[in-house]
């Protein structure tokens, strides 16, 4: 199927539906798609996009990806939501860990709760004799300054790449902090984009990414969004994703699991600019 979001291969949708937690979530792209996907009859979006529903049945797809890809895993919702059950997440990381081990996939979980991936992981962490599956890169989204200590919270997960999407970028924000304790391998950064989308000052973007150029940590330019460096709302495709004339597309460097994947990233952490 594929996603276009530029820093992800595919998406991967087990759970549908979420709620609003923090100022990045108000023009979340979730809430504008469920009534497309309803009027199209896609399974999954029938009732409110505050409902949140697990599918069980969707658990096995990547199995069947024979390709390695990045998965960015739940795209309309959030894994680690308090309306997800502990044994689910188990059984979504179990696939992953499979997944991983056949085909080589790398997969992305992007949540807002860090909170409750720590306390899953307490509660789970013995069922994986052999750590953290090493190809689940793990993730929080930072809109602002008052919700970096999210940042601390992640840090208390055991994965070899944890990372920060912040997106939609609302305010200067200072991440030194983590990347100095080596807290974050990478940092995403986008506009927001679509109806009521808040403009970002191109100074936020470059201070992310100098802050990033100083500790040696990947940074990724996802978008500007709605509006373009200059301030001017000219709409996402037409506004792009250079940045001071750049693509940034750093990904991670990352020890994967199998030697069929190991060859596939080898050199991506080097890369200015990665397809």
């Amino acid at each position: 199927m594929g996603s276009s979001i530029e820093w992800t291969d595919e998406t991967w949708n087990p759970v549908t539906g979420c709620t609003r937690i923090s100022p990045g979530c108000d023009h979340c792209y979730m809430f504008a798609l469920y009534p497309r996907l309803r009027a199209m009859n896609v399974r999954g979006y029938e009732e409110s996009p505050n409902i949140v529903r697990e599918f069980p049945e969707r658990l096995s797809a990547p199995l069947t990806w024979k390709t390695p890809r990045r998965v960015f895993v739940n795209s309309m919702a959030d894994l680690f939501h308090p309306d997800v059950s502990f044994p689910f997440i188990f059984e979504a990381f179990s696939v992953m860990q499979e997944a991983a081990e056949r085909h080589g996939h790398i997969f992305q979980a992007l949540t807002k709760r860090p909170g409750r991936a720590v306390a899953w992981w307490n509660e789970y962490a013995d069922r994986f004799p052999g750590g953290w599956p090493a190809n689940v890169w793990i993730g929080t989204s930072v809109e602002n300054q008052k919700y970096a200590p999210r940042l601390s919270v992640l840090a208390r997960l055991p994965a070899p790449v944890k990372f920060v999407s912040a997106e939609p970028l609302l305010e200067r924000v200072n991440f030194r902090q983590w990347l100095e304790n080596g807290d974050l391998q990478w940092v995403i950064v986008g506009g927001e984009s679509g109806r009521g989308a808040r403009p970002m000052d191109i100074d936020w973007a470059r201070d992310l990414r100098d802050q990033c150029q100083e500790h040696g940590v990947p940074f990724f330019f996802k978008q500007w969004g709605a509006f373009s460096e200059d301030g001017k709302r000219v709409g996402k495709k037409a506004a792009g994703r250079e940045l001071d004339g750049l693509l940034w597309s750093r990904l991670p460097r990352t020890a994967l699991i199998s030697e069929q994947t190991a060859v596939s990233l080898k050199d991506l952490g080097t890369s200015l600019s990665v397809a």
